[in-house]
């Protein structure tokens, strides 16, 4: 994986990871690597790969690029999706049924 100049964040990237600290995550933003995810999160023992996309884009702005789509397949960890603040809270609630 490399680095890019200027990685474009989706604009609820900042408020995501935000609300992932506030919920009590340990949060690591990489989302400047290319072909990667942007987040790495782990709380309770558990560490998930996060893909953020806005959700109040269309459905075709919100498309996994080709580089994401080739890690998500190869990733061989537990990944989500995130396109709101509510996909945070439900990923919250489901890693208490994780134990």
């Amino acid at each position: 994986m490399s680095f890019r100049r200027a990685a474009k964040k989706d604009a609820n990237h900042v408020e995501v990871v935000g609300l992932f600290r506030k919920l009590g995550w340990y949060v690591l933003d990489i989302g400047q690597l290319k072909n990667c995810c942007d987040l790495i999160v782990a709380k309770d023992g558990h560490g998930i790969a996060i893909e953020i996309k806005d959700g109040s884009k269309p459905a075709s702005a919100r498309k996994l690029s080709e580089g994401e789509q080739k890690f998500k397949d190869e990733w061989l960890g537990v990944w989500r999706l995130v396109e709101t603040n509510d996909d945070v809270l439900k990923l919250n609630e489901e890693i208490k049924t994780w134990r």
